[in-house]
């Protein structure tokens, strides 16, 4: 049996391809470990206490909070605070970015978004969900407090980004711009342990994930795609298999090993979708491309795009590098035709 490599370790190891950072990052990265530990040994016994359901409340997508949205929350916010290396965050469960204001995170150097729990409407029926972050270093002068501006950075000059999957086995996968790496919680000793390393993308794969009771009001570009993937042809192994859960995390998490596409698209009612570019798409973006894979728009670069609020939202094109780039002729093709 070889030598097994914790989260703990692995970080400090890769310390030294941050030497700007003097381990700050690292010990950011050991915060989110922490809080994922918590928050997972509360979705484990969801089930079995007062914490599953309804917390009574919407947030600022109008969307209801389910009681371990908000614990999740609370969570990762302390957590990250208390480790001074961060001034402020930005939650999709928060209307506004939180300012850390003491002393010790006014010379923080870096701000997380984040999402704290994905796919919290699945929490009732027992289907797996996760945690969604992103790093940025501050563009604001320190010390002093975070600012819009630290936030609403491209997904370019991110420097770190990753997942929790809350599952069978809770798994944190991330990357510091130097690969992709996941880790399998060990229940018995609590600890992340390498099981994934270097996890990669296929070029193509036979999975395609998208909601297809919309289908109506989808762009024609992704009323084809879909087309093209239930066509028959051996050459490109098709018909794909669709493969759907609801759950972004998971959804991703399956297509990253496996090979395949995930795809929200904007839609008559919400043309820009519904996923969030700051704190889903932004940070899968920047796993898929540390994975040799891809992540548009349709048309544009997800990484590339200039945020301009804290909760814009944009249609997301996701997953192995040949089924994007087939996907994103078919909009281009069809990108005149109204739906």
């Amino acid at each position: 049996m070889g030598k097994i490599t914790t989260l703990a370790e692995f970080i400090v190891e890769r310390q030294r391809d941050f030497p700007y950072a003097k381990g700050e990052l690292s010990s950011l990265l050991s915060a989110i470990r922490l809080a994922a530990k918590v928050v997972n040994r509360e979705v484990n016994k969801a089930g079995l206490v007062d914490i599953l359901g309804s917390h009574g409340e919407e947030n600022v997508q109008g969307e209801e909070q389910q009681k371990l949205d908000v614990y999740a929350n609370e969570k990762f916010m302390n957590a990250l605070r208390a480790q001074g290396e961060v001034c402020g965050v930005a939650s999709e469960e928060n209307d506004d970015y939180i300012v850390f204001d003491d002393e010790n995170t006014y010379n923080g150097k870096y701000v997380v978004l984040m999402d704290p729990l994905d796919g919290s409407s699945n929490i009732d029926v027992n289907v797996s969900i996760g945690t969604i972050f992103s790093i940025y270093r501050r563009v604001s002068p320190a010390p002093g407090p975070a600012t819009l501006e630290d936030f609403l950075q491209p997904g370019t000059e991110q420097v770190a980004a990753g997942y929790v999957i809350y599952g069978s086995s809770a798994m944190l996968v991330y990357s510091t711009g130097n690969g992709v790496n996941g880790f399998t919680l060990d229940p018995s000793i609590g600890v992340f342990c390498l099981s994934h390393p270097d996890m990669k993308f296929p070029e193509t794969g036979k999975i395609y994930s998208i909601n297809e009771g919309n289908y109506v009001h989808f762009p024609e570009g992704v009323k084809k795609y879909i087309k093209y993937c239930q066509e028959s042809d051996p050459g490109t192994r098709r018909p794909y298999t669709a493969r759907y859960i609801g759950s972004l995390v998971a959804d991703f998490h399956r297509n990253l090993i496996k090979g395949g596409i995930y795809i929200y698209s904007g839609i008559t009612r919400s043309p820009n979708g519904k996923l969030r570019l700051l704190y889903e798409c932004n940070p899968l973006a920047f796993l898929t491309e540390q994975a040799n894979g891809f992540a548009s728009n349709g048309f544009q670069r997800i990484l590339e795009i200039k945020p301009t609020e804290l909760h814009q939202r944009t249609p997301f094109f996701v997953g192995s590098k040949d089924m994007v780039a087939k996907a994103e002729e078919f909009m281009e093709m069809y990108k005149e035709q109204t739906v």
